[in-house]
């Protein structure tokens, strides 16, 4: 191993911190990863309704951490669902900062039934809609909605790791993305 690269997630949510250890492991196989999750305020609604108030949270949390903490890299996601032509979806964004350059990424969508997005509209949070209509517990910090709505076939993990898996271009090929 060569030295140590210290990773900040703008959350304490277990499943967030392992997407990111994962991508960080993967990129630096080299590389003893120090990934700690910390809380920092997304500075949005708990329900992100919107592609623009999703993307603030992770932007507003990753600012936070690089505020706060000194690290080689920052990164949040921040899960939000919208109303598209096409039906009700969730997805979510993540950001990753090196300090000095920022990269935003965002997941694919999972569909969600109309009568679970309407819920939150009106004010409900999407793990806790998820939480009543299966009847599990703190589904956020497992599987989340989409472990449930693909009999786990995807997880709410597997998401970010892809979503935060494709932010990283940048940081891998900085001559292209720089010009």
């Amino acid at each position: 191993m060569s030295h140590s690269l210290k990773i900040i997630v703008g959350s304490k949510n277990p499943v967030k911190i392992n997407a990111a250890k994962h991508i960080f492991a993967m990129y630096f196989a080299h590389h003893e990863i120090d990934c700690q999750g910390v809380d920092a305020p997304s500075n949005v609604p708990d329900q992100p309704i919107g592609e623009e108030q999703t993307r603030m949270g992770a932007q507003n949390r990753v600012a936070y951490c690089k505020k706060t903490y000194n690290a080689d890299y920052y990164c949040a996601m921040e899960g939000g669902a919208e109303q598209f032509s096409y039906g009700a979806a969730t997805f979510a964004y993540v950001v990753i900062d090196n300090g000095s350059e920022q990269a935003v990424g965002r997941s694919s969508n999972l569909p969600l039934p109309q009568a679970l997005y309407n819920a939150l509209l009106n004010g409900e949070e999407l793990g806790d809609v998820m939480d009543k209509a299966f009847n599990t517990q703190n589904i956020k910090q497992k599987g989340g909605a989409i472990g449930l709505l693909t009999n786990n076939h995807a997880t709410r993990e597997s998401t970010y790791t892809q979503a935060l898996t494709l932010a990283m271009a940048p940081f891998l090929h900085p001559a292209l993305y720089n010009k």
